[in-house]
């Protein structure tokens, strides 16, 4: 599940919050070593669009840290692995 599906999903099970995972890819979809996680609170005023909204915020705010971050800091790699933090 993708995009504004996700969205509703979280609205349709009133869950209290909702949030961003940044994580390394790997072959399989949505399933690498988390390198960040962030949330935020689901409104009961939210839409699919508005909470979608603030999770693009959180984004928009976290992806160039952590690019930035893993840039200065690059992990090591063992072969094709990259060992847990």
């Amino acid at each position: 599940m993708y995009g504004h599906h996700v969205h509703q999903a979280v609205i349709d099970h009133q869950e209290k919050e909702s949030g961003i995972t940044i994580h390394y890819v790997d072959e399989q979809y949505d399933h690498g070593d988390i390198i960040f996680q962030a949330k935020c609170p689901v409104l009961e005023s939210d839409t699919a669009d508005s909470l979608a909204g603030r999770i693009h915020q959180l984004e928009h705010q976290h992806y160039p840290a952590v690019i930035e971050q893993l840039l200065q800091s690059p992990p090591e790699v063992n072969g094709n692995q990259i060992p847990n933090s």
